[in-house]
C-alpha cells in the first residue's frame, strides 16, 4: 500500500443533491418545496401556526423563574476545607476569608462570595468568614471550637423603607387600610 492508493470506503463521500437545476433533473422547477407562497421561500415564520388555533406554545403554561441579578456564590465544603488545612495550603491559626482561599488556590475566583456548607468533616480550629452558612456546617465549625461570621448582607435605607411599608399594608395597620371597626 502506497499513499497514493489510500482512499475512502465506498459511499463515504457523498455529493450533496443539488435542487433546483432543470425538470429533467428529478428535483427541478420547485426544488422539492411544493407550490406558492410563504413555505416556497426561505425564512418561513409559521412554525407554530396552526390553522387559528390556539397554538401549543400558548396552551401550556408558563413555569420557573430566573431571578434577575441572582448572586452566583462559590460553594465550599467542610471536608474541602480540613483537605486544604491537611495539605498546607492554609493556615488554621489564621482568619479564612475569601481572599485567603483564592490565594491558597482553594477558590479558583471570589465571584460573589463563599456559601460554607456541611458536607465533610472539620477536625481543627479556625474562624472563618463567609457570605452564608448552612446550620449543619456553623453547628461543625463551633463544634470543632472554632468560629463562623456571615458577612451582613447591604440593604438600601430605601429596600428596607418599602420592605416595612409592604410588611404593615399585609398585617393591616398600613395608611388606608380597612380595618374590621371602620364601615
Amino acid at each position: 500500500m502506497r499513499l497514493n492508493e489510500i482512499k475512502d470506503n465506498a459511499g463515504a463521500r457523498k455529493l450533496r443533491v443539488r435542487i433546483g437545476r432543470g425538470i429533467g433533473s428529478g428535483v427541478g422547477k420547485t426544488g422539492g418545496r411544493g407550490g406558492k407562497g410563504q413555505t416556497a421561500r426561505a425564512g418561513v415564520r409559521i412554525g407554530g401556526f396552526e390553522g387559528g388555533q390556539m397554538p401549543l406554545y400558548r396552551r401550556l403554561p408558563k413555569r420557573g423563574f430566573n431571578k434577575w441579578r441572582r448572586k452566583d456564590f462559590n460553594e465550599l465544603s467542610l471536608g474541602s476545607l480540613q483537605k486544604a488545612i491537611d495539605a498546607g495550603k492554609l493556615d488554621a491559626g489564621k482568619p479564612v476569608d475569601v481572599a485567603t482561599l483564592v490565594a491558597a488556590g482553594v477558590l479558583r475566583r471570589p465571584k460573589d462570595g463563599v456559601r460554607l456548607l456541611g458536607s465533610g468533616e472539620l477536625t481543627v480550629k479556625v474562624a472563618i468568614t463567609v457570605d452564608h452558612a448552612t446550620a449543619s456546617a456553623r453547628a461543625a465549625v463551633e463544634k470543632a471550637g472554632g468560629s463562623v461570621t456571615v458577612i451582613e448582607a447591604k440593604v438600601l435605607e430605601a429596600d428596607e423603607a418599602k420592605r416595612r411599608k409592604t410588611a404593615s399594608k399585609k398585617a393591616g395597620t398600613g395608611k388606608g387600610s380597612k380595618k374590621s371597626g371602620d364601615e
